[in-house]
């Protein structure tokens, strides 16, 4: 069964690019990961500063083999001089879901 990850960020309006610019960049740090099935960054359109990062799974080993190499190293990049960079979160949390059901398009 499936499951998924939603990081929820906190992200003041003045880091919104840079938050978006780092995603970006980073994209194919998960796509090439062993039971990776989808991610999307969704941007806040009104009322919250919160970002919600989802990630769908094959299973929960999948996610956890995930957060202790690739996600890891992906974090560990370095800034100008090599330090790590300002997070443009302020904060962070993650919510795990199950997939019980899914309905994807129709077939033509």
């Amino acid at each position: 069964m499936s499951v998924v990850k939603i990081n929820v960020l906190t992200v003041p309006a003045e880091q919104r690019e840079v938050l978006e610019k780092r995603f970006a960049a980073r994209a194919s740090a998960v796509e090439g990961s062993d039971g990776f099935e989808e991610f999307e960054l969704l941007r806040p359109v009104e009322g919250t500063d919160q970002y919600l990062v989802y990630t769908r799974w094959r299973d929960e080993q999948s996610f956890q083999a995930w957060l202790k190499g690739p996600m890891r190293a992906a974090h560990q990049g370095g800034g100008e001089g090599g330090e790590r960079p300002k997070p443009a979160a302020t904060g962070s949390t993650l919510w795990s879901f199950e997939v019980v059901q899914h309905v994807g398009p129709k077939s033509a």
